[in-house]
């Protein structure tokens, strides 16, 4: 009898790469929807769950899936947070998870984010899309072989931007606890006050520990920057204090900001607002102030080639634990 996975968050364009990548024969029950408490119990029957971002593995769901006979809970994510490791362990419960997929997938949007708020180019749309064609003296710009990038975090994702950033002829500085001889052609490790006192764009690709870095990009950091920078975050929004972002965004001391992601986002990505308040009020003001701040639903990994990645990984580490017993991939509570 074929092994059977509920996959959940699976999008309708996802669809044909998950039947297409299945070489083990998986019995897949996509679904589309993300996991809540409220749809659970449609894992039964199922021997595991395939989870991504903003699903929820909390204690009561996975006691439930425990209860359905689920032994493995898995994510096709980087991030796992939201799955209460110390509870699948108590339940015997197996966790898994991609370590990695196309770094090029999120470092291209946060080029793509440092460009547009550079060039002003939101601002410059959002004027011609009322009709307003005057050219105004906030979208005047510099030059990209002119600016200075900063990468915080110069690991696959943040070197392949300092790439991107290199090949326009931007000076790119970098700052990571843990440099790398192999970046030293892409760009120049400074420390951190060094970094932040010079760069015209700050990027972030820092992991979040919630014992260690919980906001702190505070505005101590902010204090730092270069009065007119920009700032993006296609990592994690725990790892800044979004509200000073803000502030600094409203007095002028930022430029702008961009951000893939907002604390408790599964209350907000994945629903349409239709033009009304969402139910955060942080997000609310972020999106009042744009252009200057601009925000996408997470989408940094949505592309093609991090698609093919998350799920031909996922199904190795099936394949692994089914086969072995074991898998590299396999995530332990602290």
């Amino acid at each position: 009898m074929a092994f059977k996975i509920a996959a959940y968050g699976v999008r309708e364009n996802e669809i044909e790469s998950f039947q297409d990548l299945n070489k083990y024969s998986y019995d897949l029950k996509l679904i589309p929807e993300n996991l809540t408490h409220e749809n659970v119990q449609t894992a039964q029957g199922c021997d595991a769950v395939l989870l991504r971002g903003n699903n929820v593995g909390d204690q009561q769901n996975l006691d439930q899936l425990k209860e359905y006979g689920i032994k493995y809970v898995f994510t096709r994510t980087v991030g796992f947070n939201h799955i209460d490791l110390k509870a699948a362990q108590n339940n015997q419960q197996l966790v898994a998870y991609v370590p990695g997929y196309s770094p090029l997938s999120v470092s291209e949007l946060a080029f793509t984010f440092g460009l547009t708020l550079q060039r002003h180019i939101a601002l410059a749309t959002s004027r011609t899309a009322r009709g307003d064609f005057k050219v105004h003296t906030d979208e005047f710009a510099t030059e990209i072989h002119d600016l200075t990038i900063g990468i915080i975090g110069t690991g696959r994702i943040g070197r392949e931007e300092a790439a991107l950033w290199k090949g326009v002829n931007a000076t790119v500085v970098g700052f990571d606890r843990y440099p790398s001889d192999a970046n030293q052609d892409l760009l120049t490790y400074v420390d951190e006050d060094e970094l932040l006192s010079r760069s015209d764009i700050v990027s972030l690709h820092v992991p979040y520990f919630p014992d260690s870095n919980h906001h702190y990009f505070n505005q101590s950091y902010i204090d730092k920057m270069k009065n007119g920078a920009i700032l993006v975050n296609t990592a994690r929004a725990e790892i800044t204090d979004v509200s000073a972002i803000l502030d600094a965004v409203e007095t002028g001391k930022l430029t702008g900001f961009a951000t893939d992601v907002v604390e408790n986002e599964g209350r907000i990505f994945g629903h349409d607002f239709a033009g009304q308040p969402t139910e955060d009020d942080l997000a609310d003001r972020a999106l009042r102030l744009y252009p200057k701040v601009i925000m996408t639903p997470h989408i940094g990994s949505y592309t093609r080639e991090a698609l093919h990645d998350m799920i031909a990984i996922s199904y190795e580490n099936f394949n692994d634990v089914l086969t072995t017993g074991s898998s590299k991939n396999l995530l332990a509570a602290k």
